[in-house]
């Protein structure tokens, strides 16, 4: 900001204050401004001789003031020493003392005047003085000699400085001599010692004073201490004796603000230990801290309460010493109201306040202009009354700086308050045409800084001049701000403010935009996710359209890893390949230049093996009472995934045999479950874990525990009397359930009689059954009617009775006194009397009038006047947007005279309620959160009243199509013998769950089972061999889907047949005896066929074919019939030498020679070893005659 802006804002601030908010706009505005001390140097100011003296007073005005000092009282003439110079446009003295000038001689209490022709301001009395830091006086120390045990005290005494110096004990090393409970540094520099030991012993205690504004260090002389040791005068123990103070009661006085350090040093042996204690009164323990090893005791920022006596103790095991310290509390005078400027117009008035408090009570001394104010000139409009200055009628001129001193012995405050008189039109100081954005519902602020004198009133206009703006949606600030609480679309506009005085007005224009708030109607939600696998994290938001949005991601509140792995598209978060350590708290943000809004969920990365959720094993039960049981399980292996939670259900064998029933949820943490029973029940128990797989497996039943029977705890619900016949009465009511009957023997006692007539009930008992029916009764009576639940244990609680009427019965009197008056020609009225209500006979519906012409009769039905409209005709809410929703609905049937309009309710926590006319028919409501479900009633109302209520629920969701991903997840399924058990998790807020399936690849309807409020369900009757699919289904109140789930194929296995061993059936033995008898006879066939034919040719037969091996047989070649020398083929199966070569030379390999059994081996399978190699020429010689074993001739087929 360049000098002229600081001018200006500098000149504005004083005018903005005179109001209550202070804003600076900076504009072309001059306007006549008496001095005003904006910098001075602080009262008692030590300057360093070896620097120039600067001596600061800084002031505005306008005109710009000029600068005066005085020096101890008198004028100083700044023109007669060269070495003082004057800043120019400042008053700020500078004072070169580089040529050798001394800073002593500048010494001296200064007072800095600034004025203009509007008045004098003075600064405060500023003593200037010179820092010093004067040398240690020599002295010559004799050593000291000190008996063990004794005390010692080694005197500092530094030489005064200004400001005092700060003392340290060293060594001849510079190192900082140890201090302890047992040998310290009291506050004014002397070391002590409660008792010196023979380690004390040095010759280098040396005292050192640091003067801080020189940065100086002065050295005392070293001090010698030898400690002695008396053989024969053993060192005695004593009680502790005060070394400091000396005396057993000593004061001290403080000021407020500054502090308070007290001290106490004992003498003893062994060590005293030092405590203190406040006499009627705590030490603060805020402002409280002991130091020196517990020696001092300072508190900061003193106040009147810290006054009193403190006592400090000193103990050792042979006794304690006490000393009282009385501190009293003094205050040098500090502002309770200090005066502050004042503009005042012609002929106004006002007052300046200076008022101060201190200890003593300072005194208050009033000046203008500088001078004592009784010796300034009269002015008829100003008084004084003690610290406060009326001016009244006021004249242009009397303009004047006016200073308040408050003084008292401790010290004095000196202020300067400006009287400035001033005849100005109102000047708006807001730049025109500002643009002002506001989130709707939000607070608006829009300004008009103004000027004038006298003080302009402000008044505001919307849109136009024609109406101010007044009421309690509007705040007006004494500033001229006008506030806008809560702000909506139709806030949106241009206004105006007007500033008037009695000189004039002036106006300004700004303009007000609200805009729909940023927010987020997906969040993102809590992900479990494998190692390596990839993650999703969606956020939707909505914004005014207007404003330019920006999502940011962060991980556990900073920002996202610099890895590729993460992509921010639109409005998702992609995490590809998660590693562990991915896992956190992820948040999205959504900002605009307005506002934002975020939203967070955790992410869990689990190891690559999500295992089946472990099924609990182990079940026992003890502490078996009456109507509780405790049951206790072993969990399985978690696998990776914690178990969440346990649920335990139960099977009734007594009445629902084979049906499980939930019966109790417990937190995954937990072993053991107290469950609560009912009487009468055969029950056995299970459990099913749940982790982030699902559900596990149901554990193995429980041993069964049998309850005892009792009486009923409840009687039947919805009871209702009402009539059928004109002298009967129908009692109706709920029954119980098996589980609720708690025995055997249920029935109901059925118990009524006449409202106000009977004394006595009159009762029946009844079982099996659901209604009763009285006869003989009165017609249209009212009766009180009760239904009370007995078994063979004993009745229910005393139920409560409702009333109910018997039936109704035709009228049995007509209207009297018909009147017919003929208004027009096709207008006729005609009037009757009521019927009385005896004559009724039931509720009366209306009146049946027939109208009978010379050529017509016709009958019309008049409605009871006095009833209410009937319900609209029907009532609906659909999805009209992403957060909103639109409700229709049709007038009445029954209007019973002229509708009036419609009372429309609707609630998720609060009731709101609306009027709305009578033409309407649908109503949409807009900007509601998400997934929150709302209750709607609606009744039609004529000047009779509301008529009967409808009511509908729905739940605002993100698409109008189904959510598939937000509202489930974690759907599993596992087949056993009781079904198929479907598990799941829903976050949705719907409460109507179904499992709906289909076979799989079939045309059918989907059908469904609803789901009594657990995350599982059991699909029975599903047939065997069959795939299905399986889906779960979040529906709303109107019975539409809201959510589902991902469908699940379901495989149900087939029916497995008995196993039959088919080796003991007959027809097996039979044929395999038949294939056995074949086989032998073709082997024998074989074996003559073999001798007739002699040799086979072996060599001749692979002369001519080559290698059996490398030409592949084929099938068909293979027979069993006659193997003559003209068929030579090889036998399947036969294999090449495992050297590879054949031996040709002399070969007559024939199977006589393979069934030899010299040297032949078979392998496993039939297959020959060494069939061509290390054959003996006895082998090659042998008769191929010999006949074949039948045994070689079966290996030799193989």
């Amino acid at each position: 900001m360049n000098k002229e802006k600081r001018d200006c804002c500098a000149v504005l601030s004083c005018f903005a204050c005179r109001w209550i908010l202070c804003v600076c706009v900076c504009v072309s505005l001059i306007v006549p401004q008496p001095p005003t001390i904006t910098h001075q140097s602080p009262k008692d100011y030590i300057v360093d001789p070896r620097e120039n003296i600067v001596i600061h007073c800084e002031a505005k005005g306008k005109p710009h003031p000029s600068f005066s000092w005085t020096r101890n009282g008198m004028h100083l003439d700044i023109d007669k020493d060269p070495k003082v110079l004057m800043k120019p446009h400042s008053g700020t003295l500078v004072m070169d003392i580089g040529g050798g000038e001394r800073a002593e001689a500048y010494e001296g209490v200064y007072q800095c005047s600034a004025h203009n022709e509007l008045g004098t301001a003075v600064s405060n009395s500023i003593i200037i003085r010179q820092s010093r830091s004067p040398l240690w006086s020599k002295e010559r120390i004799s050593p000291i000699i000190a008996q063990k045990g004794q005390s010692l005290i080694l005197h500092c005494r530094p030489p005064a400085g200004l400001p005092p110096p700060i003392i340290f004990w060293m060594d001849n090393n510079f190192q900082r001599l140890p201090q302890s409970r047992r040998v310290s540094q009291a506050l004014n520099g002397d070391l002590y010692f409660s008792n010196v030991q023979p380690e004390d012993s040095r010759s280098d205690y040396i005292c050192y004073a640091r003067f801080p504004h020189t940065q100086t260090i002065q050295q005392k002389q070293p001090i010698s201490v030898r400690v002695v040791f008396v053989s024969d005068k053993p060192t005695e123990e004593r009680a502790p004796v005060f070394m400091v103070p000396s005396e057993s009661v000593s004061s001290k006085m403080v000021l407020r603000g500054e502090v308070l350090e007290m001290e106490c040093v004992a003498d003893g042996l062994p060590t005293p230990a030092v405590s203190w204690v406040k006499h009627n009164g705590e030490i603060p323990s805020g402002r409280a801290s002991f130091l020196n090893f517990n020696k001092t005791l300072r508190i900061t920022d003193v106040s009147e309460v810290d006054a009193g006596e403190y006592r400090c103790i000193a103990k050792n095991r042979h006794g304690s010493a006490q000393h009282t310290i009385r501190v009293t509390v003094n205050a040098a005078p500090y502002w309770i109201s200090a005066p502050r400027n004042l503009v005042l117009a012609p002929k106004e008035m006002g007052i300046i306040t200076c008022r101060a408090a201190g200890h003593p009570k300072p005194s208050i001394r009033w000046l203008v202009n500088g001078l004592p104010i009784e010796d300034a000139p009269e002015d008829p409009s100003r008084s004084v009354e003690g610290d406060t200055l009326i001016f009244s009628e006021v004249q242009t001129g009397s303009s004047a700086v006016y200073q308040c001193n408050a003084s008292n012995q401790y010290g004095y405050l000196l202020s300067n308050a400006f009287v400035n008189v001033l005849a100005e039109p109102p000047r708006v100081l807001t730049l025109p045409n500002i643009v002002y954005q506001v989130i709707m519902n939000k607070p608006a602020l829009l300004e008009c800084v103004t000027f004038g004198s006298p003080v302009p009133t402000i008044t505001w206009f919307k849109d136009s001049r024609s109406s101010m703006l007044e009421g309690n949606a509007y705040v007006f600030h004494e500033n001229g701000t006008l506030e806008i609480h809560m702000s909506h679309p139709s806030n949106s506009g241009k206004y105006t403010c007007v500033a008037r005085n009695s000189l004039g007005l002036s106006e300004n224009h700004v303009y007000l935009e609200v805009k729909e708030p940023t927010r987020i109607l997906r969040p993102p939600e809590y992900r479990v996710v494998q190692r390596n696998r990839d993650v999703v994290f969606e956020c939707k938001a909505k914004h005014d359209p207007s404003l330019v949005p920006t999502m940011t991601w962060l991980k556990d509140d900073r920002e996202l890893p610099d890895d590729e792995r993460f992509r921010v598209d639109s409005d998702s978060l992609t995490i590809t390949d998660v590693t562990e350590s991915d896992a956190g708290r992820y948040t999205c943000i959504m900002n605009t230049t307005l506002d934002q809004d975020s939203a967070s969920a955790q992410l869990t990365v689990v190891g690559e093996c999500l295992c089946a959720t472990p099924m609990p094993t182990d079940l026992e039960l003890t502490d078996q009472e009456a109507r509780s049981i405790q049951l206790t399980w072993i969990p399985g292996d978690e696998h990776n995934s914690p178990i969440k939670k346990f649920l335990i259900q139960y099977e009734d064998a007594l009445h629902q045999s084979g049906v499980w029933h939930n019966l109790t949820e417990v937190p995954g943490t937990k072993t053991t479950a107290h469950l609560k029973l009912s009487p009468y029940v055969h029950y056995s128990f299970r459990v099913l874990a749940l982790n982030e797989v699902g559900f596990s497996r149901p554990s193995m039943p429980s041993r069964q525990y049998r309850t005892s029977p009792a009486a009923p705890d409840e009687n039947p619900t919805e009871v209702k009397g009402h009539g059928t016949e004109h002298n009967n009465l129908v009692i109706t009511w709920k029954p119980l359930t098996p589980l609720q009957a708690n025995g055997p023997g249920l029935q109901y006692k059925v118990m009524w009689r006449q409202q106000d007539m009977e004394k006595d009930w009159t009762s029946v008992s009844v079982a099996n059954v659901s209604k009763f029916v009285v006869s003989g009764t009165p017609t249209f009576v009212p009766y009180e009617v009760s239904v009370q639940a007995v078994n063979d244990y004993g009745p229910g609680p005393k139920p409560s009775a409702v009333i109910g009427y018997s039936g109704e019965d035709f009228p049995s009197a007509a209207p009297g006194d018909v009147r017919v008056l003929v208004l027009n020609s096709t207008l006729a009225e005609v009037r009757w009397s009521p019927v009385s209500p005896e004559s009724v006979r039931g509720r009366l519906q209306g009146y049946k009038v027939q109208i009978s012409s010379r050529h017509v009769t016709f009958l019309t039905f008049i409605k009871n006047i006095s009833l209410v409209p009937s319900a609209p005709s029907f009532f609906k809410v659909s999805t009209f947007d992403l957060d909103s929703l639109m409700l229709e609905w049709g007038p009445p049937y029954e209007r019973n005279g002229r509708l009036t309009g419609y009372t429309f309710k609707y609630q998720t926590g609060l009731l709101e309620e609306l009027d709305l006319p009578s033409n309407q028919s649908s109503f949409t409501l807009h900007n509601l959160p998400h997934s929150t479900r709302y209750k709607f009633y609606i009744s039609a109302r004529t000047q009779r009243g509301a008529g009967p209520t409808l009511t509908e629920e729905a739940v605002t969701v993100l698409d109008r199509a189904l959510s598939v991903t937000p509202a489930f997840g974690n759907i599993s399924s596992s087949v056993s013998e009781d079904g198929a058990l479907i598990s799941w998790e829903y976050w949705g807020p719907e409460k109507h769950l179904y499992v709906e399936y289909i076979i799989d690849n079939s045309d059918q309807d989907w059908q469904k089972e609803k789901v009594n409020g657990s995350q599982f369900h059991v699909l029975k009757g599903l047939k065997k061999g069959l795939a299905y699919k399986v889906r779960v289904v979040a529906r709303g109140h109107d019975d539409r889907a809201v959510h589902h789930s991902e469908e699940l194929l379901v495989k149900v296995p087939a029916m497995v047949s008995p196993q039959v061993d088919i080796a003991t059936q007959g027809w097996f033995i039979g044929l395999m005896s038949a294939i056995a008898l074949l086989i032998l006879i073709l082997l024998i066939i074989c074996f003559i066929k073999r001798n007739k034919g002699g040799k086979y040719p072996v060599k001749e037969k692979e002369d001519a074919h080559g290698d059996p091996e490398i030409q592949p047989m084929k099938e068909d070649d293979i027979t069993f019939g006659e193997y003559s020398d003209e068929d030579h083929k090889p036998l399947k199966g036969s294999r090449t030498p495992s050297s590879g070569t054949v031996k040709r030379d002399g070969s007559d390999d024939s199977l006589v020679d393979y069934g030899d059994s010299g040297d032949t081996e078979f392998n496993e399978d039939g297959s020959f070893i060494g069939q061509y190699s290390g054959r003996s020429d006895r082998d090659a010689r042998h008769d191929s005659s010999k006949p074949l074993s039948p045994v070689n001739a079966m290996n030799s087929f193989v």
